[in-house]
């Protein structure tokens, strides 16, 4: 890519907002106005690569969202979409943090053949671990280069590179039926060649062929006398790519060209279904394609079967080598639009290994910890009933069965590995409260671990509040605090005094030790990593593990992310709740929103005006928290006005929260730091401001904080602009439901499982071809067949298994290692 190209201009705001582990990313500003300009110069440049534009424009509103972890991913997008564009190539090499995924996560059914797919198998021995180099043909330089650039080294790796999507060129269509939008080929005449001036300084290659039926332009962004060599006049030529339509007619950018007479002989480029691969630009489109061939033809005979035959023919898939030489080459009959979709016959082979492998990883790990010695609680019927008797209230059904889930775990001589999903509201911490005091009576010690420092306040007030009058010694262990302090708390814990350790990533530190560990609880666990949850588990020998989440997850997707997890469901409301009401309101509805509130606060209720950003961006044209309070005590006098965002110091924080609880503020205005967590009953208003930049799951969260007392509560989605199609399609799913798993399928459906699932902290193999919100059916029969060879054969011992075992080291690389972490 040539240094001046639009795209070389987003490498160092980039770069710098991913290093460090995104540790400035919080203070970057301006990424979505860089994004748009560039977008609009490299579409005026030339039409450039669609999937990277797409990747471009889907980053926009990613790396503006109030959430810093959807920020992460807008820009680990354009990083991603940079290094396919060539333009990583350009500078120096970004710092290790900076570099994204070589291996994508599927993304969800709108971006389903977009994105690189590299299977995660790596050759290590054998024909296909063969360099490139020694594949006994020469390679064009600037081809090598794009294959290193995607990690490409060995002939194994070349078959592991999936097609994105794939063109019909089995029929040469004339120019007058080329349609707007779609690929396809077509042959006609050179009329007229030559460079184009279209800004100063600035000239492009252009052709134009005709056919008799009509005539079409190609254009390519590079220029010189060896393009004209390309464009002889009078030359009958083959063309592929996508029709436009532009000011200055039917245009066609960057097309595949080949002299009509070499066409007829060619059986890899045209006359057949011909596979288009992610991130090539050009001419290396074509070259990779013969390269792919010829190493298909030599090499994919030697791809070792990983499925026991039994197994693979009971479910009538392909072998695999088939399945990938379909891939690369499907026969002339198959199916265009299953191909495009990734759901043909090979696809769904190689789908379901990614699947089948996944499960029986997770199946491994969850045998290895029911073999191993853990706790058994004395959990009798008078213990149970002492602790649910530390309750004000009734556990309703749900709770009550969940309950007596985990109180059966604790009794067993294993490792309890549960996890625990309910819908905000649900009553999570009665039922984690009742597990602690299970624990501490048997003279264990317990930590509860929050992502938050207000969260973990608050279960730390209400535990001491609930558990104080039996003598339970709780400690509450943040970052915050006087050294002094902290330490002599650190010194209780080790000598077991401390029975209850609530805290955030502080209880990670090497410093705070326990006595004796006996339940780990983890509160909202999406916001942990693999490595901190195992961090904290490591400090008892082989705990209890609970964890907890108000992310309502699919039952099929949370099987898959936590097959090695039990899983426990709150699906009722503690009654007395009544439905949040939610409606959406535009700016220029702004009195509206007003008047609701003020007729709120007027009965007494409470109030919350969430902002996505803390003070104004001259940017962003968002408004911002600080500026919100200022203009909201004036719309209402008398009214006294709290402000909540994450820059506060703890004290302050909690010095607000503390004000917001008792009542003496009415109105709070916030950041999303209230997103999880904080319980006010007599709140009953919750507006959000720019609603449209929020995800579903984000919303629904902050929904969650009013709707818990009596009154009927109201949620305000208020629009600052016009919203994107998927916006406002995420607005009306909040207004027509309150049921967090009606909107986790669909949050699921809009965003894809990597996003959804925060994937990159999950510790699971990625994966290329399956899709875990499309093929959910498919999952559930894999997680089946897996926990079946495991149940018979725990070591995979028997010869039919040797493919497994070498599989499973292959597509886990390590990862088996963590047992237990969930």
């Amino acid at each position: 890519m040539e240094p001046g190209h639009p795209y070389t201009r987003l490498l160092a705001p980039f770069r710098y907002a991913s290093q460090k582990d995104f540790a400035q990313l919080a203070s970057v500003r301006g990424l979505r106005p860089l994004l748009e300009a560039t977008v609009r110069d490299a579409e005026a440049l030339e039409p450039g690569d669609p999937v990277i534009l797409k990747a471009l424009r889907r980053a926009m509103l990613q790396v503006e969202d109030a959430s810093l972890e959807v920020r992460k991913v807008g820009v680990l997008q354009v990083l991603s979409a940079l290094q396919r564009a060539g333009a990583l190539s350009t500078g120096p090499a970004p710092a290790p943090e900076a570099k994204p995924p070589r291996r994508k996560v599927a993304t969800g059914r709108k971006e389903a053949h977009s994105e690189a797919r590299l299977l995660s198998i790596a050759p290590r021995s054998g024909p296909l671990a063969t360099p490139l180099k020694n594949l006994g043909f020469k390679l064009n330089p600037r081809l090598v280069s794009a294959l290193n650039r995607k990690g490409v080294h060995k002939a194994g790796d070349v078959l592991f590179l999936l097609p994105r999507c794939y063109e019909d060129r089995r029929r040469l269509k004339k120019i007058v039926e080329l349609v707007p939008g779609e690929r396809a080929a077509t042959v006609g005449v050179v009329r007229s060649a030559g460079e184009v001036a279209y800004r100063p300084g600035k000239k492009l290659f252009r052709a134009v062929i005709s056919d008799g039926t009509g005539s079409v332009s190609v254009t390519f962004f590079q220029s010189g006398p060896w393009m004209k060599a390309r464009f002889p006049l009078g030359k009958q030529l083959l063309i592929s790519g996508e029709l436009r339509l532009t000011p200055g007619g039917a245009e066609i950018s960057h097309p595949e060209v080949e002299p009509a007479e070499d066409a007829a002989s060619s059986s890899i480029h045209f006359g057949r279904l011909v596979p288009i691969y992610p991130g090539f630009e050009r001419h290396e489109q074509r070259q990779f394609r013969e390269l792919a061939f010829r190493v298909g033809k030599a090499h994919a005979q030697h791809l070792e079967e990983p499925l026991p035959d039994k197994l693979r023919e009971g479910l009538g898939l392909m072998r695999l080598s088939d399945a990938v030489s379909a891939i690369h080459f499907p026969q002339g009959d198959e199916d265009l639009e299953k191909l495009n979709l990734h759901i043909s016959p090979a696809h769904r082979r190689l789908a379901f290994d990614e699947l089948f492998f996944l499960h029986l990883g997770m199946a491994l790990k969850r045998h290895g910890v029911k073999v191993e010695p853990g706790i058994a609680f004395r959990v009798d019927g008078a213990r149970l009933t002492r602790a649910r008797r530390l309750l004000p209230f009734q556990l309703t059904s749900a709770q009550a069965r969940v309950v007596s889930e985990i109180a059966n775990d604790m009794a067993k001589p294993e490792p309890m590995n549960r996890l625990l999903q309910g819908d905000v509201g649900s009553g999570k911490t009665a039922v984690a409260l009742v597990a602690a005091s299970l624990a501490i009576e048997d003279g264990y010690q317990v930590a509860l671990m929050a992502p938050t420092e207000i969260l973990a306040a608050q279960h730390h007030r209400t535990l001491c509040r609930l558990l104080g009058p039996s003598g339970v010694s709780a400690g509450l262990f943040t970052s915050g605090g006087a050294p002094r302090e902290r330490r002599a708390l650190r010194e209780r814990l080790c000598a077991g005094e401390v029975q209850l350790a609530v805290g955030t990533h502080a209880l990670l530190e090497a410093s705070s030790e326990f006595k004796r560990l006996g339940l780990v609880i983890i509160d909202e666990q999406h916001r942990f990593g693999v490595l901190q949850r195992h961090t904290l588990m490591a400090k008892g020998v082989r705990p209890d593990v609970l964890v907890m989440t108000a992310t309502p997850i699919p039952r099929t997707l949370a099987m898959t992310l936590y097959g090695d997890l039990d899983l426990s469901v709150i699906d009722e409301l503690p009654p007395g709740r009544t439905p949040v009401l939610t409606r959406v309101f535009f700016e220029r509805h702004r009195a509206r929103v007003y008047e609701a509130m003020g007729e709120g606060l007027a009965r007494g209720n409470q109030c919350y005006v969430v902002y996505p950003l803390v003070e104004e961006s001259e940017k962003l044209d968002l408004a911002d928290a600080t500026q919100g309070a200022r203009h909201l005590a004036d719309a209402f006098p008398g009214v006294r006005v709290g402000l909540l965002h994450g820059r506060m110091k703890a004290e302050e924080k909690d010095a607000v929260m503390a004000d917001f609880v008792s009542g003496a503020v009415q109105l709070l205005v916030s950041t999303t730091v209230i997103e999880v967590g904080v319980d006010v009953p007599n709140a009953a208003v919750m507006v959000i401001e720019h609603a449209e930049r929020f995800g579903l799951s984000q919303l629904h969260q902050l929904r969650g904080r009013v709707g818990r007392g009596a009154a009927q509560s109201l949620c305000l989605l208020v629009v600052g602009g016009t919203p994107s199609a998927l916006a406002a399609e995420r607005l009306d799913v909040m207004v027509k439901s309150t049921d967090g798993f009606v909107i986790a399928e669909k949050d699921l459906e809009l965003r894809g499982p990597g996003e959804f699932l925060g994937t990159r902290q999950s510790g699971l193999p990625e994966l290329a071809v399956a899709n875990l919100a499309r093929d959910q059916l498919l999952s559930s029969r894999a997680a089946e067949l897996a926990r079946a060879v495991v149940q018979e054969d725990p070591r995979l011992e028997r010869p039919e298994h040797a493919g497994l075992v070498k599989a499973l080291e292959e597509r886990w690389e390590g990862r088996l290692a963590l047992a237990r972490v969930g």
